[in-house]
């Protein structure tokens, strides 16, 4: 128990000194990072102007209205922003292995996966993660009484996001020249989260809940915040330990 505790605190004091050591880098060049940021910012708030024209002429999408689904939106921005700015090679594993580059971290003394993951930061994901935040704040009622809860479940999907980027990146070992199957896949969890789950036929649903969870991203944790239940809070934390273990 102690050496686990201790080997706990080295972790986490290695994920931490990135993110402090990426973020004084990032600000050495203020312009570049706050364009980046701002260009992605912009981008997601594209993104929503389709979905506000779209509910001009439906008053709800399966049972999803415009509120629950910039809720959705936001809980998506936040996690994968949260995701790429801390573990900002959590989508680049494959091209890692294949280039060769893999060996540096293995040399070192920290854990080798989690040194891999946490040395870089994504620059643009800073907008991802500032323009869910405020999404949330700006649609949701009763948004300050719920931000904790919309943290949390912000937290769960980006680790679902780490987590699953690692799988599908993990295939180069076997594969050899996996980058553009797991860029694809992890392009692919991104865009089915953006979308209700209920939209989707039958079949669809059970991929976007088992091989590519795109659900547990997004539609379950944004109907945890229109209609909170311990046992689906439950589950959703379950599967989060699944993917990550």
């Amino acid at each position: 128990a102690t050496y686990g505790g201790a080997r706990g605190m080295k972790t986490l004091r290695l994920v931490s000194g990135y993110l402090r050591h990426n973020l004084m880098a990032a600000m050495a060049y203020r312009g570049a990072f706050f364009l980046q940021a701002f260009g992605m910012l912009l981008n997601d708030a594209m993104l929503l102007f389709f979905w506000s024209i779209l509910f001009r002429q439906l008053p709800s999408l399966r049972g999803w209205d415009l509120t629950q689904v910039l809720t959705l939106y936001g809980i998506v921005a936040f996690g994968f922003g949260a995701a790429t700015v801390i573990c900002g090679n959590a989508t680049r594993l494959a091209r890692i292995v294949a280039s060769g580059d893999l060996d540096y971290y293995l040399a070192l003394p920290a854990d080798p996966l989690v040194h891999l993951l946490v040395s870089r930061m994504s620059l643009p994901a800073w907008g991802d993660l500032i323009f869910g935040l405020i999404v949330y704040l700006i649609a949701a009622p009763d948004h300050w009484t719920h931000l904790p809860l919309f943290l949390l479940l912000g937290v769960l999907s980006a680790l679902i996001v780490v987590a699953f980027g690692v799988l599908v990146g993990s295939m180069a070992f076997w594969l050899g020249r996996a980058e553009t199957l797991a860029g694809q896949l992890n392009d692919k969890i991104i865009a089915f989260s953006l979308y209700p789950i209920d939209i989707f036929p039958g079949l669809v649903r059970v991929l976007l809940y088992t091989l590519i969870p795109a659900a547990f991203i997004s539609s379950v944790p944004a109907g945890l915040l229109s209609d909170f239940r311990w046992e689906q809070l439950a589950l959703l934390v379950a599967f989060v330990a699944g993917i990550a273990a």
